[in-house]
């Protein structure tokens, strides 16, 4: 004898193209119970979630029929290195090397064609943001530096914890826009240029001398105050990208007898966190 309700449910997956949530509704029962009575039926198509890499997936596919190696897939996708050769396990390369090179260099070339204009329409409309949020900007007061220089100390310096008292300034970063910000910020509070001792942190594999004389010239600070360079072990194998002329390290400014200027910083947060809370 068939099951009137189990009838009813295949019904309404099968001819009404209902989703589980909608069977739930529609007749009462739970979840297990409905994914039970439909047990062997499939989804309907509308009640499918779309894949997210199922463009990426073609892509992958199309890349290899063009004689692309995984890691190249992979690289040019951005996807790890074994996802890459799941999508594309079962299309072995050509072993024509001189073919293979054909098609890389013409999947190249279709890739650039096909992605050539996004990229200018993109960076129109970043330039376009970024000039336009610029210009929002305007001259900054005094009170300005003060809250905008605490809020980045708070995020990047040194800070004093109830299980080891440190009450002083500094500031490390390699970001040259956010150190001339806090520059600024301390001649707001009295603080000179020639005052606090700079150093350079910096992987031992670069050039320590010339990022100190680039950090100088790119912030106007004398040669005078910069203490001994930190340096910091090299891993050939590293991961890291900034590893070409423009690395610079990072430059830590160090405030000497900075204890109530701490202080004042703590406070400048404090009335921020008053004032949004």
């Amino acid at each position: 004898m068939v099951d009137p309700l189990a009838a009813e449910v295949r019904r309404l997956r099968t001819v009404e193209q209902l989703s589980v949530r909608e069977i739930r509704a529609r007749t009462g029962l739970g979840r297990n119970k409905v994914y039970d009575l439909l047990r062997g039926v499939p989804a309907p198509e509308r009640t499918r979630r779309p894949n997210a890499k199922d463009e990426l997936r073609a892509e992958a596919i199309e890349l290899r029929g063009l004689g692309r190696s995984v890691n190249d897939i992979a690289r040019q996708l951005g996807v790890a290195r074994s996802t890459a050769y799941q999508w594309v396990k079962h299309l072995p390369l050509d072993p024509d090397d001189q073919a293979a090179e054909r098609r890389r260099d013409h999947a190249a070339r279709m890739t650039e064609a096909r992605w050539a204009a996004h990229r200018e329409t993109r960076d129109a409309a970043q330039a376009d943001a970024r000039r336009r949020a610029a210009e929002t900007v305007g001259p900054l007061d005094e009170r300005d530096l003060l809250l905008l220089g605490a809020a980045i100390y708070w995020c990047e310096g040194t800070k004093s914890k109830p299980w080891r008292r440190d009450d002083r300034v500094q500031f490390v970063n390699s970001d040259v826009r956010l150190l001339r910000l806090f520059l600024r910020f301390l001649e707001t509070c009295g603080v000179d240029r020639g005052v606090p001792a700079y150093r350079v942190s910096i992987h031992e594999s670069a050039d320590a001398v010339a990022a100190e004389r680039w950090w100088a010239g790119e912030l106007d600070l004398p040669a005078e105050r910069f203490r001994r360079a930190t340096l910091k072990a090299h891993r050939p194998n590293t991961v890291r990208r900034n590893i070409q002329g423009d690395y610079h390290g990072c430059l830590v400014i160090d405030v000497p007898r900075s204890r109530e200027l701490y202080w004042r910083i703590e406070g400048l947060v404090a009335g921020l966190d008053d004032m949004i809370t």
